[in-house]
Formats: structure tokens, C-alpha cells, sequence
């Protein structure tokens, strides 16, 4: 039944670094399950990691890290040739630094997303997932890998035995192979709120997305992922939150026997 269905909705967050801000991480809380925070490398500095790690606590979100490639001026989202030693390096260093916030502020973390080229990457070289997953399983092997419904992602985080949740995209179009569109794509973006929320009452519903050239590609969609730095991004989630409240289906983050963490006090009361 519907009213059975239910789905994490994960946000990239904590992007601004410095005097720059990015995004109304605050704002979108409200409206999340999961915030995957970004740990320095492609975007964040330790105040940012700080403020917004108490303020998901707070309200009961789930805490992930989103480590990313070291790239602040390409966001993360430039492809770099890095090894997966380099990799395994990288994701240990971030982790490990955002889960140090978490902890300080009364909390812990709950998953692990890669960001960006990073993600991209990893979702089809095999090398560079196992990386990624050793490296999770061996700061904290509770942690939850967030990876692209039917990657190389979710296949080296069950070889390892991780808990996996497979992530499904409202604002981005897919390919007939379950792949993201490149972001330099035509129609690779989607930016028509209304669009959205049909892409993922069909993948919440039917497990099923539309591709780009109209095959309809099966999927499974444990969390949905919202970019925070994208225009619009409230009224984005505040659109797509209504559409599964209006069939019923339950926003909650996922959850595993292994990995009932303490997060905060507090509460959420949209999530």
C-alpha cells in the first residue's frame, strides 16, 4: 500500500567556507531527514561544519559526511586523477573530521556520502568504491554509505557488509544505464519543481525513473537526495515534501539494526 512507502530525503549542505555563504542550510533542515555536510575539501571550513552539525542535531536530523575531492575552486565537481590509496586517504581525513563536530556537539554520525566528481566517479569504477567503502567500514563500520541506485557504490558497500542506502535524484535527468545525465548535458538539470516531484512519486511509488531518450529504467530509491546549493532549493523540497505527503509516504531516515545512533535531544516534527 502507499500509505506503507517511505523515503530519507538527504541534503548537501554546510557549502560555504569563509565570507562566502551557499544555500539556506537552516531553512532546508526543516524539510530534510538526512543533512550530508560538506568536511572542507570541495567546500566547508571548520565553523561552517561546526554551526551546522549543532543546528541538524538539533532538530533531530541524521548527521552524514560529504567528503569530496580537493577542490574548492571546481566545487568538487571536476574529475581529478587520484588513486585509491589517495581515495581511501581523503575520505578516512573527512569523515573522521566531521564525525569529531558530531561528537562534540552531543551527537554522531549517521552516513557517509560522497560528493560530486568524487560520486560520479566512484558510481562506476570499482577501485575507487572499494576505496570509498573500506574506508567507511574502517573509521566506523555503522555507518551508512549513501551511492547511486545501482552503482559500483552500493555493490562495494555490500561485499563489506556496510549498511547501503541507494540514492535516487529529484533535480537531475538519468541515462538509459540508471546513470546521472553529465551536468554539462542538455536538460540535465531539472529545475521545474513540478517535474521533480513527478520524477519521484515515480520512483517512490513504481521504483522506476524516465530516462532522458524515454526508457522507463528500474531503480531502488531508499533516499532522496535535494542540492542545497541549487536555486530555489526551499521552495524545491517544500514542493516535493507535499507531493509524498499527499500520497502518504513517510519521510524518515533510513534505518538499520547496527546503526540507531544517538543524535541529539531534540526533534524534528517534519521529519
Amino acid at each position: 500500500m502507499t500509505q506503507a512507502l517511505r523515503i530519507d530525503i538527504n541534503c548537501d549542505m554546510g557549502e560555504g567556507f569563509g565570507a562566502w555563504a551557499m544555500g539556506n542550510d537552516i531553512e532546508l533542515l526543516d524539510h530534510v531527514s538526512s543533512a550530508n555536510i560538506a568536511c572542507g575539501f570541495h567546500a566547508g571550513d571548520p565553523s561552517t561544519m561546526r554551526r551546522v552539525v549543532a543546528a541538524a542535531l538539533h532538530r533531530g536530523v541524521r548527521v552524514g559526511a560529504h567528503p569530496g575531492l580537493p577542490d574548492l575552486q571546481g566545487f568538487g565537481r571536476r574529475v581529478m586523477q587520484v588513486s585509491p590509496s589517495e581515495v581511501y586517504a581523503m575520505v578516512v581525513y573527512q569523515v573522521g573530521a566531521l564525525g569529531a563536530f558530531a561528537k562534540a556537539a552531543g551527537g554522531a554520525l549517521s552516513h557517509v556520502k560522497a560528493h560530486g566528481a568524487l560520486y560520479n566517479m566512484a558510481a562506476k569504477d570499482r577501485a575507487l568504491a572499494d576505496a570509498i567503502a573500506r574506508a567507511v567500514h574502517e573509521v566506523d563500520p555503522r555507518l551508512v554509505l549513501f551511492g547511486l541506485a545501482g552503482s559500483e557504490m552500493i555493490r562495494a558497500a555490500e561485499a563489506l557488509g556496510l549498511p547501503v542506502a541507494a540514492e535516487v535524484f529529484a533535480d537531475r535527468s538519468y541515462q538509459d544505464d540508471g546513470s546521472l545525465s553529465p551536468r554539462g548535458q542538455p536538460g540535465a538539470l531539472i529545475e521545474d519543481a513540478d517535474v521533480a516531484a513527478a520524477q519521484v512519486l515515480q520512483m517512490v511509488q513504481h521504483g522506476t525513473v524516465r530516462a532522458a531518450s524515454g526508457k522507463e529504467v528500474a531503480l531502488r530509491a531508499d533516499t532522496l537526495c535535494i542540492h542545497g546549493d541549487q536555486p530555489g532549493a526551499l521552495a524545491f523540497v517544500q514542493r516535493i515534501r507535499g507531493a509524498l505527503d499527499a500520497i502518504g509516504v513517510r519521510v524518515a531516515a533510513p534505518e538499520f539494526p547496527s546503526t540507531n545512533r544517538t543524535q541529539s535531544t531534540g526533534g524534528n516534527t517534519h521529519a
